[in-house]
């Protein structure tokens, strides 16, 4: 019995996946002030599209590049397994990272970073579901039924109160929602990435790719840093490391356990953001929040409960 936890993975063994998905989760959650501060100190306003795409285009092919200087040095494989490899590190590309933040990055801009991470919540259980239909390895339990009833359940709790609680608005509320869903799909599409060719290379090319694919339209659109200075430029290093130290732990833990086991980690990033949010930004934390991150919060631990 010892060999054979000898011979797993340090990804597979419960105490590391736990400790490694941890900590993507609570880098991420801290992207969301770190990407508002940015906003404000290189003074890119809410209607600047093409310069919120070169900001997050900049941010993501610089960690892609990163990851694969990582990669070579540890002397990873880099060919990919089959010839239809390349185009599916593309659309992965497209999901997992140009189209996921350019969602996240507009939708972000029009909504406050604590409303906004619990709303992203969304991404957590659509995972445990999706996963449960695609995945043989991923099973529908009680347990699972009732986290996401009650997960969902926070979701639609951000919608209680007047309009001076915050509610639902398209370019805000509406761009999150299709970013959480592009992380979905993301999530599911790991597993495949990791059958075509190194997960740790081919998360690399999907930033790096990904990352291109914002900042080339970006431009052409008349994206532009307004207000180049040191703290705009520290905000942007400290994001480029929770890119590549949350997508490069997360996409090798879920391309060697079952997906739902490892995505519902996901679940303290409204948690975190949510309070980095109003500590480094100073928004008000309305009770709803509370509500909303609770239930969120119960269905992961319901969730999590049924799992051995």
């Amino acid at each position: 019995m010892k060999n054979g936890q000898e011979n797993i993975s340090i990804f597979q063994r419960p105490l590391w996946v736990s400790i490694f998905a941890l900590t993507a989760a609570v880098v991420w959650g801290w992207a969301y002030p770190l990407i508002k501060l940015g906003f404000k100190e290189l003074q890119i306003t809410p209607d600047m599209t093409g310069s919120k795409m070169l900001f997050a285009g900049i941010r993501f092919c610089i960690s892609g590049v990163i990851i694969l200087a990582m990669a070579r040095q540890a002397h990873r494989p880099f060919e990919v397994r089959s010839r239809k490899g390349w185009w599916y590190i593309l659309l992965f590309s497209l999901f997992n990272t140009t189209l996921h933040y350019l969602f996240f990055y507009i939708g972000l801009s029009h909504a406050e970073g604590s409303r906004s991470a619990i709303l992203n919540s969304l991404s957590v259980f659509s995972v445990v579901i999706l996963a449960c239909i695609f995945f043989k390895s991923d099973k529908m339990t009680i347990n699972k039924i009732i986290g996401c009833i009650l997960g969902f359940s926070g979701i639609m709790a951000l919608n209680i109160g007047g309009k001076d609680s915050g509610q639902f608005t398209l370019l805000g509320d509406g761009f999150i929602i299709l970013n959480a869903l592009c992380g979905a799909t993301a999530s599911l599409m790991t597993r495949g990435l990791s059958r075509r060719i190194d997960v740790f290379v081919g998360t690399g090319y999907s930033l790096a790719i990904g990352g291109a694919l914002l900042i080339l339209p970006g431009v052409m659109i008349g994206g532009m840093i307004p207000n180049v200075n040191m703290l705009g430029i520290i905000y942007l290093i400290l994001l480029i490391g929770i890119s590549t130290t949350g997508f490069g732990l997360y996409n090798k833990l879920l391309s060697c356990n079952p997906v739902g086991k490892v995505a519902i980690y996901n679940s303290l990033i409204p948690v975190v953001g949510a309070v980095t949010s109003c500590l480094c930004l100073g928004e008000t934390f309305y009770w709803k929040y509370v509500v909303a991150g609770t239930l969120a919060s119960l269905g992961i631990y319901i969730i999590n409960k049924g799992k051995k």
